[in-house]
């Protein structure tokens, strides 16, 4: 995939994405981005906060392999920031992180807390997934997830760390997650309990609904070997519910699920060292 970006003056970002090399018969697909302030409320309380197209997650860029996508960024904003287009190989263009990671943000300050999204490709026409086709996919920007299945199907989650400095432990009560894909990479089909994501990594995992519908918490905590005593611990967990469709009474407090110990560093190595081409 490759990434070319061209300023045409101080308010407008032309960038063009393509899945292997620069060619003239790939499709090409425009996005327009605006960035501004915009009023948010979360528990309970009100404020303005930098958005790209009043959206908080942003805008999601979905691509087919070979593609080209153009985005024209206007910035309304109070202040200057820049754009990333993370892992995304851009030539002529040195800062470009290694991995392909699919996801875009803010580069600038802590802009990027707010002024982020995901950028998916699926695979060319006629190529398929080398695993088995999910019944549906679901982006998840950790920091603000949501998801309710159908029993019985195959869910795609495309998972995106988008903490500024936190590695996370992430879990679904009662279900395991099967990792096909990191940064961009398919690999081999490998079970867990939980991934550890770090800070701009991405995951694609396959979640299978065959509890018992109900409501389940899916759930991160931070990872760190900070000394909880010198508060340099984040000991919060951020939590979303998994639930299922249908009628029945669901439990009138669902479950957590497991994490290892927060500053477990064998733990949050596990997933990594297991995971193969």
């Amino acid at each position: 995939m490759w990434l070319i970006m061209k300023v045409f003056h101080l308010q407008i970002l032309v960038f063009l994405l393509f899945g292997g090399g620069i060619h003239c018969q790939a499709s090409t697909g425009r996005h327009t981005f605006v960035v501004r302030e915009t009023s948010y409320t979360r528990l309970c309380s009100t404020k303005n906060i930098l958005t790209v197209n009043g959206k908080f997650p942003g805008p999601t860029i979905y691509a087919i392999k070979g593609e080209t996508i153009i985005v024209d960024v206007y910035n309304r904003g109070k202040e200057n920031l820049t754009i990333h287009w993370h892992g995304v190989t851009m030539p002529r263009y040195p800062w470009t992180d290694g991995p392909s990671t699919l996801w875009w943000h803010a580069h600038s300050d802590w802009t990027r807390a707010t002024v982020h999204g995901a950028i998916i490709i699926y695979p060319k026409n006629g190529t398929k997934y080398p695993f088995h086709k999910p019944n549906a996919e679901v982006p998840i920007i950790l920091g603000t997830f949501k998801l309710t299945v159908d029993h019985g199907k195959t869910y795609l989650l495309r998972i995106i760390n988008v903490a500024l400095h936190e590695a996370l432990f992430f879990s679904i009560a009662k279900h395991k997650m099967t990792v096909v894909g990191t940064d961009g990479s398919y690999t081999k089909p490998l079970t867990q309990d939980y991934i550890t994501i770090f800070p701009g990594q991405t995951f694609d995992v396959l979640l299978e609904a065959n509890q018992r519908p109900d409501h389940y918490y899916m759930a991160a905590i931070t990872y760190s070997i900070a000394p909880k005593y010198r508060n340099f611990y984040d000991n919060t967990t951020t939590t979303a519910i998994v639930q299922y469709k249908g009628y029945y009474t669901p439990s009138s407090l669902p479950s957590l699920p497991h994490f290892p110990a927060y500053n477990d560093t064998n733990a949050s190595v596990q997933v990594m060292a297991n995971l193969q081409a």
